[in-house]
């Protein structure tokens, strides 16, 4: 089994005046920077200072890794272009879960265990009734997902290996049918059940855009787009959703409650809705004559509008993801055989300028995988509602493969951040007591 344990390399020492010097651990993992151990400070009277938690390591984890500088994204140490273009989503699944790439008898038992859990309970399609029609779907997967723990109650023993494992299994099953499901429901059509025989891409596309009254078969190059999207959004490290999901189960929540409250995270429009605010900056742009104007307000100062999907928090480099979803973006584009759309024509043009403009350059404001994302998305049909949704769906797997990684880790503790107050110092109340 593989050791946990980071590497101590050296001690760092704290100095404060008027206190004895405190010697810190420092840590190194098997990638990325030497990491200064701070727990003692707790027993010395003193505790860290920071804001988003952006100089902090909450724990450690063999999932993911970044390295924003270098523009690196890996998953178990795999390369996230190399798994785009010669894995499927399931087979990286898999690699999350369990650690490894599957063989071919593995990937087969997977996923037929995927497909024996696609189905529903037939009871959770009433609860979609209790919700306004206009409902954002973001609002319907956060209630039927927690509420998945009143149907699946079966194995919900967090300290069980088999039980994690089953649920894994039917979150990453069911997801993509209570999408469908939610966005089918928004429109007023009937519920399509999952088809089995199609890959899982294109069992969910099936889901969104069959219906009853005709035949609907699924195009090759948008299921392998979509594929593509969910293995980009899949992991993400310790970002807000997968610290929502983390918080949650360290205090032993169930994990239907656990991925609730990654969703809820996710639905905010600086995580999950950056493709959604992405595609609705290039409608109020509108025409590529209008481009220089939001281009201009772009660089100014005092203007507080902003570009939405150029540039990222963690990368400095050319995101990864995009690199891959460009292809992928120009595929589906040439595919659909669109030309004179404008929105996209809006894209394109803020595209080649993004990559060309010295502003843009040498601030690392480079396209990033929300812009392509949300150009695919809008292309194939897929309402702006539902662009956070299928992020959702994606990163189920990766909310689930750090939720169990937690229950497995033996220094994993509640969650308890600290504060700086800065209220009242202590007051009396003054007067007698009230009369009722």
């Amino acid at each position: 089994m593989q050791d946990d344990t980071p590497e101590l390399v050296k001690y760092a020492t704290l100095n404060i005046p008027g206190h004895d010097p405190i010697e810190l651990p420092v840590l190194r993992g098997t990638m990325g920077p030497e990491v200064i151990d701070i727990r003692a400070l707790g027993k010395q009277g003193y505790f860290t200072y920071d804001p988003g938690f952006v100089s902090t390591a909450a724990c450690s984890s063999r999932i993911t890794f970044i390295d924003g500088a270098k523009g690196i994204l890996l998953y178990r140490g795999y390369p996230i272009d190399q798994l785009a273009t010669k894995a499927n989503y399931l087979k990286v699944c898999y690699l999350l879960l369990k650690g490894e790439l599957p063989d071919k008898e593995q990937y087969t038992h997977f996923e037929n265990e995927i497909k024996h859990h696609t189905l529903i309970h037939e009871q959770i399609t009433s609860l979609f009734k209790a919700f306004r029609r206009d409902s954002h779907p973001m609002a319907i997967m956060c209630g039927i997902a927690g509420a998945l723990s009143a149907f699946y109650h079966d194995n919900l023993d967090i300290y069980d290996p088999e039980h994690r494992e089953k649920t894994a299994i039917r979150l990453i099953a069911k997801i993509p049918t209570l999408a469908a499901m939610a966005y089918k429901y928004s429109i007023g059509h009937p519920f399509i059940y999952p088809q089995n025989k199609l890959s899982y891409a294109a069992n969910f596309l099936h889901m969104m855009f069959a219906t009853p009254s005709e035949d609907y078969e699924v195009n090759p190059v948008i299921a392998r787009a979509m594929d593509r999207i969910f293995i980009l959004h899949a992991d993400h490290e310790q970002n807000a959703s997968t610290s929502s999901v983390r918080l949650a189960g360290s205090s032993g929540a169930n994990p239907y409650a656990c991925i609730a409250a990654g969703i809820a995270s996710l639905w905010g429009p600086a995580h999950g809705g950056a493709n959604e605010a992405c595609l609705r900056m290039l409608e109020q742009i509108g025409t590529t004559d209008r481009i220089p104007e939001f281009i201009a307000r772009a660089k100014d100062k005092n203007d507080p509008f902003r570009l939405s999907g150029f540039g990222h928090r963690v990368y400095k480099a050319y995101d990864p993801r995009a690199v891959v979803m460009r292809e992928t973006c120009h595929e589906v584009l040439n595919e659909l055989h669109i030309e004179n759309h404008p929105i996209l024509d809006v894209a394109t043009e803020l595209e080649r300028i993004a990559l060309s403009d010295e502003y843009f350059i040498e601030r690392h404001l480079y396209p990033n995988v929300d812009f392509y994302s949300g150009i695919i998305l809008n292309a194939i049909g897929i309402p702006t509602s539902m662009f956070t949704v299928i992020f959702a769906l994606a990163r189920t797997v990766g909310w689930i493969a750090h939720w169990t990684e937690m229950q497995e880790m033996p220094e994993s503790r509640i969650g308890r951040p600290r504060q700086i107050y800065v209220g009242k110092t202590l007051r009396q109340v003054k007067g007698g007591r009230s009369r009722l």
